[in-house]
């Protein structure tokens, strides 16, 4: 299962959490495109995660965790847009140890196409040979795929035309390998949109 989470601007107060709660059998992912998010289970895995940052926690036999926002964002607010892919480990791994994967956005492997209209992040799993950092129980891949979409032409009074780009951002899990090409990007600062 997956659940977008926003994306959605929070005024002062409205942000919530959820109260602990338990987990057995499977693993729930949480991908944070924009914003903060802070967890913790009864095993000490856990910590904050933001922009980019993925928290994988694997259930395993059981255990009891906790989300919500900081303090900071429930007081002052502001935005928030993640997701969460819900999946169950085949077989008998669903008896397994529980275990907490902090994976920060850092640390993922980055992909563009060769005309630089796309940026892949490899989160987990592989993708033309290039493997993300996250563990899997089920073969899967997650990818946040940035895409730069042209906008149509667009004409002016006095016969100008112009031609405006707008930048795409979707985060997908799972994803089987394509047939398409793609190379080893630069760091996301070399990474631009066309003017």
């Amino acid at each position: 299962m997956m659940d977008q989470m926003g994306e959605v601007e929070y005024a002062p107060g409205e942000p919530k959490g959820t109260p602990w709660h338990p987990h057995r059998g499977f693993e729930t992912v949480t991908y944070i495109i924009d914003g903060t998010f802070d967890h913790q289970d009864s095993q000490g895995g856990g910590g904050t995660i933001t922009n980019g940052d993925t928290q994988w926690m694997t259930a395993g036999a059981g255990l009891l965790h906790i989300e919500a926002p900081p303090e900071s964002l429930v007081v002052s607010g502001g935005l928030f847009h993640g997701l969460q892919l819900w999946g169950e480990p085949a077989g008998r791994r669903q008896d397994d140890g529980p275990r907490y994967q902090d994976i920060r956005g850092g640390q993922v492997q980055l992909l563009t196409s060769p005309d630089g209209g796309a940026l892949l992040r490899v989160i987990a799993g592989e993708l033309d040979g290039h493997e993300g950092p996250g563990i899997t129980h089920t073969p899967i891949t997650m990818i946040h795929a940035t895409l730069r979409v042209p906008a149509p032409r667009s004409s002016f009074p006095g016969g100008r035309t112009s031609t405006a780009s707008r930048t795409c951002s979707r985060a997908a899990a799972p994803s089987a390998p394509s047939g398409g090409r793609s190379t080893p990007a630069r760091p996301p600062s070399s990474a631009r949109a066309a003017p």
